[in-house]
C-alpha cells in the first residue's frame, strides 16, 4: 500500500467517528428525551477536544515528527466511541466521549493533513501534482464524515441496539486503520533544535497578512455551512418524517457531505495561487445556500431542506479545499502543521453555531437566522475581495 494511503485511511476512520454522532442528535432528542440545548452542547463538546489537540498537535509534530502525534489518535477515537456506546442516557459520558472523539480528530486533522502533503511529493510520491496533498486530506476527511454519518443513521434507524451499534462498527474500522497506519513512514524526522518549545507553539505564519485577511474570515464558514446542513436542518424537519427521523437526519448528512466530496475536484480547478478566487467562489455559493435553508425553515419543507443541504455541502467542500490550499502556500516547511492547526481551529468555531442559534431561538426564528447568515456571508465575500490579490506568499 502506498504510504499516503495508510495515512489517508487513518484520517478517514477518525473522521468517521467524529461525525457518527451528528445524525443521532435526533435520536437523543426523540428517544432519549434530551432537550435541544443539551444535544447541541454535546454536538459542540468535541470542539473542546479538537482545538487543544490541533493547537498542540500541529506544532509538536513539526518538532517531533508526524508519527508520534498521529499514530495514537485512532486509539483515542476508539475510547471516545466506547464511551458513547455505553453512555446513551448519561449526558456526562456522552460529553466525555465527544471530547475524546474531538481530541483524536484534532490530532489527525492537524498532523494528518501535513503528513499527507509530505507523502504526496518526492521521494514518497513522484507523480502527484501540486496541491494533491490538500485534495487527498479534504477527500479523506469528507468521505469519513459522510460515511460515518450515513451508516450510523442507518444502523440506528433499522438495526438492533441503536444507541450502541453505530459506535461498535466504528471501533472495528478504527482498530483496522491503526494497524494499517503502523506501516506508514515518517516524513519529518525529529528536529535537532535548541529552540524553546513555547516558540514553536507561537506559529509565526499565523501573523501572515494573507492568513489574517483572506483565510481567517472564511474559516468559520467551513463547518458553519456543514453544521447548518446536518445539525440544524434535521431538527427542524422531524415532523416531516414521522417514524424515520434518524434516517432523515442521516439522509441530510449524506446529501451535504456527498456534495462536499463531489465538488472537491472543482475546488482544485478554480483555485488560483494568484488570487483568492477559490475561497471567493466558495463564499459566493454560501449565500444562496443560506437563503435555501431559510426557505426550507420557513416552508417546513423536506424537499427544500434536501436542496439546501446539497448547496450547503457544496459550499463546505469548496471552502475546505480552498482554505487548505491557501494554508499550504502560506506556511513554511517548519510550521505547516502548526498553521494547519490554527486554520482548523478557526473552522471548528462554526460548530458552535447550532448551540448559539438554539439559545437565541426565543427571539428569532430559523428563517430569520438563516437569512442573517446569508447577509453575513455576503459581507464576508466583500472582505475577501478587498484582499483578492494582496499579501500573496511569493510577494
Amino acid at each position: 500500500m502506498l504510504p499516503w494511503k495508510r495515512v489517508s485511511f487513518g484520517l478517514f476512520a477518525v473522521a468517521w467517528g467524529g461525525n457518527e454522532f451528528t445524525p443521532l442528535l435526533v435520536m437523543y432528542r426523540h428517544v432519549n428525551h434530551l432537550d435541544s440545548f443539551t444535544v447541541n452542547v454535546l454536538l459542540g463538546a468535541y470542539v473542546l477536544g479538537i482545538i487543544p489537540a490541533l493547537l498542540l498537535g500541529g506544532p509538536l509534530s513539526d518538532r517531533f515528527g508526524r508519527r508520534p502525534l498521529f499514530v495514537p489518535a485512532p486509539l483515542v477515537a476508539v475510547l471516545g466511541s466506547s464511551l458513547l456506546a455505553i453512555g446513551a442516557s448519561d449526558a456526562t459520558l456522552l460529553f466525555l466521549g465527544r471530547v475524546c472523539s474531538g481530541i483524536a480528530l484534532g490530532l489527525v486533522m492537524a498532523v494528518g493533513t501535513s503528513w499527507l502533503k509530505e507523502l504526496s511529493q518526492v521521494p514518497f510520491d513522484t507523480h502527484a501534482p501540486e496541491g494533491q496533498g490538500a485534495a487527498r486530506a479534504a477527500l479523506s476527511l469528507t468521505t469519513g464524515f459522510a460515511l460515518g454519518a450515513g451508516i450510523a443513521a442507518a444502523l440506528a434507524q433499522f438495526g438492533p441496539i441503536p444507541t450502541a451499534l453505530p459506535y461498535l462498527v466504528h471501533i472495528g474500522i478504527t482498530l483496522v486503520s491503526f494497524f494499517v497506519l503502523l506501516g506508514a513512514p515518517e516524513s519529518r524526522p525529529r528536529a535537532q533544535t535548541s529552540t524553546p518549545l513555547l516558540e514553536d507553539l507561537a506559529i509565526p505564519a499565523a501573523k501572515h497578512r494573507r492568513f489574517l485577511f483572506v483565510v481567517a474570515p472564511m474559516a468559520p464558514w467551513v463547518f458553519g455551512t456543514a453544521a447548518s446542513a446536518y445539525a440544524i436542518l434535521p431538527g427542524l424537519m422531524m415532523s416531516q418524517a414521522p417514524g424515520f427521523e434518524i434516517g432523515m437526519s442521516g439522509l441530510l448528512c449524506v446529501v451535504a457531505l456527498g456534495c462536499g466530496v463531489a465538488v472537491q475536484r472543482l475546488a482544485s480547478l478554480v483555485d488560483s495561487p494568484h488570487s483568492a478566487r477559490g475561497i471567493g467562489i466558495a463564499l459566493v455559493v454560501t449565500v444562496p445556500a443560506m437563503l435555501l435553508a431559510a426557505a426550507a425553515a420557513g416552508l417546513d419543507s423536506l424537499p427544500w431542506a434536501v436542496a439546501a443541504a446539497a448547496l450547503l455541502g457544496a459550499a463546505y467542500g469548496l471552502l475546505l479545499v480552498g482554505g487548505l490550499r491557501e494554508i499550504q502556500r502560506i506556511a513554511g516547511p517548519n510550521d505547516l502543521a502548526g498553521l494547519t492547526a490554527v486554520f482548523y481551529s478557526l473552522t471548528y468555531l462554526g460548530f458552535f453555531i447550532p448551540m448559539i442559534l438554539s439559545a437565541i431561538g426565543a427571539w428569532l426564528n430559523y428563517t430569520e437566522m438563516f437569512f442573517t447568515g446569508a447577509v453575513i456571508a455576503l459581507l464576508s465575500v466583500g472582505v475577501i475581495a478587498f484582499s483578492w490579490r494582496k499579501h500573496l506568499p511569493e510577494s
